[in-house]
Formats: C-alpha cells, structure tokens, sequence
C-alpha cells in the first residue's frame, strides 16, 4: 500500500502539465514549433530547407512542403547509414518499423532520445496520472502490468542502429519504475514468433496479480482466451481479481466492448477501459474522461500539429490550418513536425475535432484507407461503429473485418462485400447482421444512404463469415502476424478480400480431425 501511495504521489505531479495542455493549447503549440525549429536548423533537412531563416509558420510552410513517407525516405537512410544530424541533431539510433506504404513492404520511422523521452514515456505517465486522479482508490502499483507489444525484437541495422517495432523499442528501453512492474519478462515480450508467445505469456502471467492491460484489443482478446483456456476459468476477474485497467489503441473499440466486457466479468475493483492514440511516428493524444469516447490532444510532447481539410487532401499544395482555426465536428488529415526530425509529415491519419479549448479528438479513419468506388464516402468510424451495432442487434462477437467494392457490370449494380471473422456466430442469423450492418450505414452516411436507394448504384451487401483463424493466416503470408498488425478495414481494390476468401475456402477445404 505505501509503494502504491508513492507511485501516485509521483504520477500525479504530471497532472500540472496536463492542465497547462487544456488552459493554454495554442500558447503551447506557438512555443514548441519554435523549439523545434531551433534544433531542426543545425541538421541537413534544415540546411536543405533554409530553416535557419524561417521566423513564423508562413515562411516554415512555404519552405517546407508536406511530404510522405516516400518523400521523407531519403533522409531516414542516411540516418540509418549512421550519419549525423541528418534530420535530428545527433545520431539516431532507433528505427521503428510499422507498415507499409505502396513502394515498401515497412517503413522505418526514426525514434530520437528526445522522442523517446519526451513524447512515449511521457504518453505513458500522463494516462496513467489522468487515471489516478479519476480514480484516487486505485492500486495499480502493488500488482503487475501485462504490456502486449509487437513481435519483432530489436535487429541490429549496422552502424549503431536497431529496428524492430515501437514496442521493442521502447521495452529496451523502459524506464526501471515501469520495467519493475512489467509482465511478461523481457525475453517473452520480445519473442517473434508470435504463435509461441501467445502460449508463453499466457503460462507466465497466470499467476501474477495483474492490474493493466495495454495492448490492441484484437490481440489483447487473443491472450485472454488463452488464458482462460490455460486456468479453467470463466473470466478473467477470476484469475486476476485486481484487473482495473485496460489501455488500448490501434484501432476502434468499440466492436470489442461487449466481448471483452463478457471476459473480465466481476473485479474487486472497478474496471475501466482508456483509449490512447500512439504510433511510430509519436503519442498524440488519450481519454482525459472516463468513457468520454475521445481523447485530449497532447500539446507538449515535442509535436507540432498541423490540420489539412479533407476537402483540401489530394490537392498540390494543401491548406493546413493551426488549432485555432479548427471547427468542432470537421475532419482533418493530421501533418506533424515533431522532435524525431518529422518535418511537415502526413501522417495518413483522418481525426474529427469533438472540441475546441480543451482540444479533443477521435481518429475517424486513414486517408487511404476508406471505401469511396462509388461516391459513397465510407468512413473507417462509420464502418466500425455499423459493426458494433449489428454484432449487439445479432447477438454476435466480431474478432476482425474488413471490405471492398464489388463492381458494377453490365447485369448488376456495384456493392461493398464484407469479409467477418466472428469469435461468436450471430445468435439472429446472418441475414440479421447484414440487415442491421446495412441499416447502421444508411443512417450514419447520407451518401451511401442515397446510392442504396432503389438500389441505384449499390446493391445489399455481401456479408461472409470466414473461417476462424482466417484473418491470421492472411497476417502470417504477409509476414505480419503479431500484436501491431492488423487487416485494412477498407479498401478502395478487391486484393486483400480476395486473398481472404481464399485462405476461407483452403481451410474449409482441410479435412477435419477425426
């Protein structure tokens, strides 16, 4: 008890800062984009860019162009190569690999102490104090916290450089108050075959006292059953009675809420779910407010921000706006400059502002990733939250999904196909969950809304529950199976729903154990 009292003394002290990001966000914002620059002008992009004679944002936008990875990427090679002050002052050692883009299988971000430091940890601590002060009776620190990362360790690049997924990273390099409290051990958590680790954290933190749960909710529900399976028990209250937070982010919530509810089941304390937004490429915001359902925008950790409109995405040379020019309900794909030597960076994130003064946030989307063959304009949010409601009108668990046109031929009109993994089938039947998939659409979309209209130009949609283990298996061909990987929910071409309904039709192809 007296360890868990320091450990909220010490939190807490963060909630200062956080008050600061509320009472005075554009302040904060005009003043770090001016630290930024100060550093960023001893560096080769800042030679390059004439950041040295940048005084305000008009001269910095205008000399700096928003870029894509691709376009970034020449600059992060030199950084792996080992030269210095390329976009950060110094060496950069770490390189975080996350998805990728058209031209690359992954894309490699780099991660500078200063990123490390003063955005990751930072992230960290400031969930954690916002958590406590909402909750002043939690005892997270006498227990232990079940951290679900990547899957790959940490591979030496040459010349003083690693990669290897944020997480590994940040796990080599966990500060020792955390790495205290911290379960699985390291040599588990940084295992890459992801298959072996799943069994290996299950078996080693049967019987810890577990108190946090962080990690993607896909994945975090795979290790629950897993540990479900290994103990006997019907909820995961019953093997760790302590359990009261679950930190979680990657994607949407919300068609994982009623599953993950049915397995925590009864607690000693009560049990809360907080949503942050971190990526390779920084920690950007996270739920201020119990069940608010958006996150604050976190305005000191070394990140400039910048909004382009969506209506202005595509264009030559975008407008992008500052936080004071934001308008509650717009969505805006996000552009950052940050202390990881960032300049002008697309992140490919949609967000929508839920409000303004303190400035809160939801991540709607990517902008490549939504569903627009036929001027339909689907959202990933929209997607995500139709499938929640059809899977609680169906009575139904949906592990993962994702979708793609159909086109329009000379005998029928266009139409989405949906490709559902269920971790429990539809009590009402799959025409139910299709009506109601449908039904949410129609309503949260006005556009697809209209096209469905008579049909016109977008039939019902195809809905088909592949066989389980079907969305891994997709993983595993593209040699991404692990805790920070995950399908496209939308896609714009038929390529990776084709790929799945052929890994559906080989397993149920496979004869079946006697």
């Amino acid at each position: 008890m007296a360890l868990n009292s320091a450990f909220r003394w010490f939190i807490r002290k963060r909630m200062m800062n956080i008050e600061l990001v509320r009472n005075r966000p554009v302040e904060l914002q005009r003043q770090l984009f001016s630290r930024l620059l100060l550093p960023g002008r001893n560096t080769a992009f800042g030679r390059d860019h004439g950041l040295g004679e940048v005084r305000n944002l008009r001269q910095f936008r205008r000399q700096v162009p928003i870029r894509t990875y691709d376009e970034i990427k020449p600059y992060i090679q030199r950084a792996q190569s080992g030269e210095e002050n390329v976009l950060w002052p110094g060496e950069t050692k770490w390189f975080a690999k996350s998805s990728g883009t058209s031209s690359d299988r992954s894309k490699y971000l780099p991660v500078t102490e200063a990123s490390l430091q003063g955005c990751h940890y930072k992230g960290g601590k400031d969930l954690l104090a916002l958590f406590c002060d909402q909750r002043p009776g939690a005892e997270l620190y006498d227990g232990k916290h079940l951290i679900l990362g990547g899957s790959s360790a940490l591979h030496n690049r040459g010349a003083g450089g690693y990669s290897g997924d944020l997480s590994a990273i940040i796990v080599r390099n966990l500060p020792f108050w955390v790495e205290a409290r911290r379960t699985p051990g390291r040599e588990i958590a940084l295992m890459e075959n992801w298959e072996e680790k799943v069994e290996a954290m299950a078996q080693a933190t049967l019987k810890e006292d577990v108190r946090i749960l962080a990690g993607v909710p896909s994945w975090m529900l795979v290790v629950a059953k897993r540990v479900l399976e290994v103990s006997g028990a019907a909820t995961l209250g019953e093997v760790w009675p302590n359990l009261q937070l679950y930190m979680h982010g990657g994607v949407s919530f919300a068609p994982y809420r009623a599953e993950f509810d049915a397995l925590v089941g009864e607690t000693n304390f009560p049990f809360d779910c907080l949503e942050t937004y971190n990526a390779s490429e920084g920690f950007f915001g996270l739920e201020d407010r119990l069940g608010a359902g958006d996150m604050l925008m976190m305005l000191d950790y070394g990140i400039y921000f910048e909004f382009v409109p969506m209506s202005e995405w595509g264009q030559a040379e975008p407008l992008a706006l500052e936080l004071r020019e934001l308008e509650v309900g717009q969505d805006y794909a996000l552009v950052i400059s940050t202390n990881a030597g960032l300049w002008r960076y697309a992140l490919g994130d949609v967000v929508r502002i839920t409000e303004l003064h303190p400035f809160r946030m939801q991540v709607v989307g990517r902008t490549t990733s939504y569903l627009n063959a036929f001027g339909e304009e689907l959202m990933v949010d929209q997607a995500e939250k139709a499938i929640a409601e059809a899977s609680t009108l169906a009575n139904a668990h949906v592990r993962d999904f994702t979708a793609a046109p159909v086109f329009m031929n000379l005998e029928e009109t266009g139409g989405h196909e949906w490709c559902i993994e269920f971790s429990k089938p539809p009590a009402g039947g799959m025409d139910l969950f299709a009506s109601c998939l449908d039904a949410s659409l129609r309503r949260q979309n006005s556009d697809y809304d209209a096209k469905r209209t008579a049909e016109l130009a977008l039939r019902f949609p195809q809905v088909h529950a592949v066989e389980p283990g079907t969305f891994d298996a997709w993983l595993r061909s593209q040699g991404k199976l692990g805790g920070q990987h995950k399908v496209p929910r939308l896609s714009n071409d038929r390529a990776v729903v084709e790929d799945l309904m052929n890994q559906h039709a080989a397993a149920k192809s496979m004869p079946s154990l006697p």
